[in-house]
């Protein structure tokens, strides 16, 4: 029987022949998957060194062997396992919805440094950012849009199993939208119709497209939301969207346009413009 080292060893060689960076750390990710479904319960990190030493539990490889196939046919390892880490929580995640990436935690945190009490968080995907928001501030209310009810149905599981309430609407952005709130964010889609054809084959062929690209400019969801997050500020409140690297002057641009004070940017842990906030006037 092969050990899982040797499976390990076998699929980070397959990695590598289909252009994959890091196939040991992805091997690895799959194997501790695998190896965790087969036990009942996760497997901590710290023992996946003496499992692979171990002898190959029964149904092993015909377990790994399908994710690994995946993997090779570049589809993300979190959709194959279903699930990433963000902030603070795991989140459920699937291809209908884009994945909750390190970067868009700076939106979290730059929205944590003003107050809220009702937040509505636009193009939710998962619910990462919302329920990121309702996790850190008890007594906080939420509303998550989006245009699919798959990604809708993905971001109630996960509002669920984080235990937070919030509530959910099928959007065209604020189309549907009552009321007012102190705080609006949103990760839209920012990449140019143009840009599409450079990105990785696990964004461009595995991601909700919707979720990626306006098949524009990139502008069109930052337009729609500027000119409409207005209505639905209450006084002093704060809009803030994430951006791509190079979009800050335009989204800046609508912003002030629009009538909202305080514009400032944000960067990532890279250093990158990543958020653009605004607030309403008082």
């Amino acid at each position: 029987m092969t050990s899982p080292r040797a499976l390990c060893l076998a699929a980070q060689a397959r990695f590598e022949a289909a252009g994959i960076a890091d196939g040991d750390r992805d091997a690895q990710l799959l194997m501790r998957h695998a190896l965790s479904q087969l036990e009942g319960h996760p497997v901590p990190r710290h023992q996946l060194t003496d499992l692979l030493n171990a002898p190959a539990p029964t149904g092993l490889e015909a377990l790994f062997a399908p994710m690994v196939d995946a993997r090779a046919a570049r589809q993300p390892v979190s959709q194959i396992i279903g699930r990433r880490a963000f902030w603070t929580h795991e989140f459920e995640v699937t291809p209908d919805t884009l994945d909750p990436r390190p970067d868009t935690e700076a939106l979290v945190e730059a929205a944590l440094k003003h107050p809220f009490r009702r937040v509505l968080d636009l193009g939710t995907g998962t619910g990462a950012i919302l329920i990121s928001l309702l996790a850190e501030r008890p007594g906080a209310t939420g509303l998550g849009t989006d245009l699919s009810e798959a990604a809708l149905a993905v971001a109630r599981r996960n509002a669920a199993a984080i235990g937070v309430e919030a509530q959910f609407l099928l959007s065209d952005w604020l189309a549907e939208v009552q009321g007012r709130f102190d705080l609006i964010v949103s990760n839209p889609p920012y990449i140019a119709l143009a840009e599409m054809a450079g990105l990785s084959p696990e964004v461009r062929e595995w991601e909700p497209r919707m979720a990626l690209t306006d098949e524009g400019d990139g502008l069109a969801a930052y337009r729609a939301i500027v000119s409409a997050a207005p209505r639905h500020l209450e006084p002093g409140g704060w809009l803030m969207v994430e951006i791509g690297p190079t979009q800050a002057a335009d989204v800046m641009a609508l912003m002030r346009d629009a009538g909202l004070e305080n514009v400032g940017i944000t960067p990532d842990l890279d250093g990158r413009d990543r958020v653009i906030s605004a607030q309403f006037p008082a």
